[in-house]
């Protein structure tokens, strides 16, 4: 088998635990690109983040694609992402593209505004939208905002914080007020490239059932 059929295997069994199986929904990845990420996109790290969500994003997406952008203290937008163009997405699509601003500082709340503007504004839908945020730390206060008033839409954020830098303002999602539902959950890893297929989709994917619950009952999702 493949490496992206191994994963959507192990993706599969794990959606089937948790009650998604049949779930419908647009998966999108914020990928962090600002200096102290150089090495994870060097070492190829960062290529095996997006075929691992890539995987979920196969069975939950109607289209089987992902959608991705990449951000420092300026974001973009890529085109989503399918398996045919999987291989080697990182290093043709990212790295090599002059186009796009790589390891300066970072600045989340620009990309997330992008994110709402992307699936609120211009593509609208009834689908929820699992919207998986790769950070490693630092992350700026500012993102409140953007949570908050995202949660009476149909987007859950997930954010995994990677390496061993400041994680506060993400630790305090759980705790964070003023929302209609708790629309945000956040784990940290300390090695992404260590963590397996299955433990990293258990942790990925552990909140959103909640969530999805929840957001049917505040009539957020249909």
């Amino acid at each position: 088998m493949s490496t992206i059929s191994l994963k959507k295997k192990a993706a599969g069994i794990v959606l089937e635990k948790k009650n998604l199986k049949g779930v419908v929904a647009r998966v999108g990845l914020v990928l962090d690109i600002s200096g102290s990420m150089r090495r994870l996109y060097r070492e190829g790290v960062v290529q095996e983040a997006v075929e691992r969500v890539l995987a979920v994003a196969s069975q939950f997406d109607d289209d089987g694609a992902l959608d991705v952008w990449v951000y420092d203290n300026e974001f973009t937008r890529l085109p989503a992402v399918t398996e045919e163009e999987i291989a080697d997405y990182v290093n043709q699509q990212i790295l090599a593209n002059d186009s796009i601003h790589k390891f300066g500082r970072n600045d989340e709340p620009k990309v997330m505004e992008d994110v709402i503007q992307k699936y609120i504004n211009e593509e609208p839908g009834d689908d929820p939208v699992f919207l998986v945020f790769i950070n490693d730390g630092g992350c700026k206060p500012g993102i409140k905002k953007f949570i908050v008033e995202s949660s009476v839409q149909p987007i859950f954020w997930q954010f995994i914080g990677i390496g061993d830098a400041n994680f506060d303002v993400l630790k305090k999602l759980d705790t964070m007020e003023g929302r209609v539902v708790d629309n945000a959950n956040f784990f940290h890893l300390s090695n992404l490239e260590h963590v397996s297929d299955e433990e990293l989709y258990d942790q990925l994917l552990n909140e959103f059932p909640l969530w999805i619950k929840e957001a049917k009952e505040k009539r957020i999702l249909r």
